[in-house]
């Protein structure tokens, strides 16, 4: 893609055309400029068929933040909309609409808070809120979505597999099976989520870690058609890389070729001081293969070396994995405890696609206008009480019971605050029949969630660095329950609203009610 049609295609237009015709009519209705909040949440966990998750990983902010400090609306997307015609031949965008796009066509005027990156986060909680002019508000909607879903996604299904795996390391291979430019995001997401490293080198550098990788069966194969042999293939690696000698094992025979040929090639590096890192199955009864190749590299002392499984792993596929080898390892007299504490985990295409749930259903939705100076709450009404959103200029808070467990995520109006010690009713956001009375002294903590990343000025905030990311990621995770972390089946965690709150729901929906009565 040349250049210039890479600006067009992932700039400013990268966005749904209707983003741009609602823009016009608000510009027609004299309200473009009216200062609006949006609120950018999910209705639901990914669910995976077979299993499902209980919490998600929120990401993607840097990534959003970045694009839209670099785009705009320029000359070229200017005459690109200059050009387009309705129907009827004239011109879809009128020259007085185009020329503020040119005045004010970019996201500078815009405030955004979101829950950090790497946090917990659940259903209804508004994970990102825009404040500023309307029609760049709107504008934003899709590339909003489109980068914060996503990686949202990944993040989280990433967070399962180093879950599922025990915390042991985990590589993020999935460039080659991800969405095209997707695949970037992914990685990234993934990182913050669990995986230790990548194979994406470019994405490994942005994020500051050292890219991994083994070899490809094509150089073992080059070697068999050359008459160098699987030993010889595996000899000119470690020749190369004696410091970081992982061997693919499972071209020719895992346990009769591969492991003898790994083990005879570990020895050589042994004799001359070297220390090898590991070997690598990517076919087969994996479970069985790894406690095998862990007796025979026992039998040659090399008890250290690590068993790199790959091939379509995800989550519930390792739980199967380790529940397999924590049966069968003690018939070979082995401990299977020391065998899985040195996997490591090679996850690609189930992970960058987040295979079984391919999208996160997060939307973006007006919640609240300024009129005279004070805010008004925005409603839309669902047939699904579940779709209706929550109105209002709202603050997120995580509830802490006396465990230090993470309780409750409650939304309040913008002027509550929930305090230590104090009872309260939680209210469930769409079902007047379920709600939860907390008793005084039930609530150890409560923190608010929401941060200031972008405001008048730019960015209020330091990046978070990677490992600040992960570790906040560790800490939330372990704050929950072990019922919500659960892989199958997980509990539900409580995500509630103030009686305040409810109560300006219930009326705002009344009130819309009662408006259509009267039209009709």
């Amino acid at each position: 893609m040349r250049e210039q049609n890479r600006e067009m295609a992932e700039g400013i237009l990268f966005t749904d055309f209707y983003q741009l015709t609602m823009s016009q009519v608000y510009f027609r209705l004299g309200v473009h400029e009216r200062t609006v909040q949006f609120d950018h949440f999910f209705r639901r966990y990914p669910d995976y068929g077979n299993h499902q998750a209980g919490y998600c990983i929120n990401a993607g902010m840097e990534t959003l933040v970045e694009w839209m400090e670099g785009v705009r609306f320029g000359g070229p997307q200017l005459d690109y909309l200059r050009s387009l015609e309705d129907t009827g031949g004239r011109a879809l965008f009128a020259a007085d609409f185009l020329d503020w796009l040119a005045r004010c066509g970019d996201f500078g005027a815009l405030h955004i808070a979101a829950i950090p990156e790497g946090r917990v986060v659940h259903p209804n909680v508004p994970l990102t809120a825009v404040q500023g002019p309307l029609a760049m508000a709107q504008i934003i909607e899709t590339a909003l979505l489109n980068i914060l879903n996503y990686q949202t996604l990944i993040a989280t299904k990433a967070a399962r597999i180093f879950e599922s795996g025990l915390g042991q390391p985990m590589l993020e291979f999935g460039l080659r099976r991800a969405q095209g430019g997707g695949g970037n995001g992914g990685t990234r997401a993934a990182l913050i989520g669990g995986a230790g490293f990548s194979s994406n080198t470019g994405m490994s550098a942005v994020m500051g870690v050292a890219p991994k990788g083994t070899h490809a069966h094509s150089l073992v194969q080059l070697c068999m058609a050359l008459g160098i042999g699987e030993e010889g293939a595996f000899e000119a690696y470690a020749d190369t890389y004696p410091d970081d000698t992982t061997l693919l094992v499972d071209t020719i025979d895992t346990l009769e070729s591969g492991v003898p040929n790994a083990i005879r090639v570990f020895e050589k590096l042994r004799r001359k001081g070297r220390r090898p890192v590991g070997i690598r199955l990517d076919s087969g009864d994996q479970a069985f293969l790894a406690i095998q190749a862990a007796k025979m590299l026992d039998e040659a002392g090399f008890e250290d070396t690590s068993i790199v499984l790959s091939s379509d792993l995800d989550e519930l596929v390792i739980w199967q994995i380790l529940t397999q080898i924590a049966q069968e390892a003690p018939r070979y007299g082995l401990d299977a405890d020391k065998i899985i504490k040195r996997l490591v985990y090679g996850v690609g295409t189930r992970l960058i696609t987040s295979w079984g749930e391919p999208a996160l259903g997060g939307v973006y939705k007006l919640v609240a206008v300024q009129d005279g100076g004070a805010w008004e709450s925005a409603i839309k009404i669902s047939e699904t009480p579940a779709k209706t959103p929550n109105p209002g200029i709202k603050r997120a808070w995580r509830l802490y019971d006396q465990r230090g467990k993470a309780t409750a995520d409650l939304l309040t109006l913008s002027d509550e605050a929930p305090g230590v010690g104090q009872g309260m009713i939680l209210r469930h956001p769409s079902d007047h029949t379920k709600f939860r009375r907390l008793r005084e002294g039930e609530i150890s903590r409560v923190e608010p969630l929401h941060a200031d990343v972008i405001g008048a000025g730019g960015r209020t905030q330091a990046v978070p660095s990677l490992e600040e990311m992960r570790a906040q990621r560790a800490r939330d995770v372990e704050l929950l329950d072990p019922g919500i972390r659960r892989l199958v089946n997980p509990h539900i965690y409580h995500v509630s609203l103030s009686e305040k709150l409810w109560d300006l729901k219930q009326e705002l929906i009344a009130e819309a009610r009662g408006n259509l009565r009267n039209e009709v």
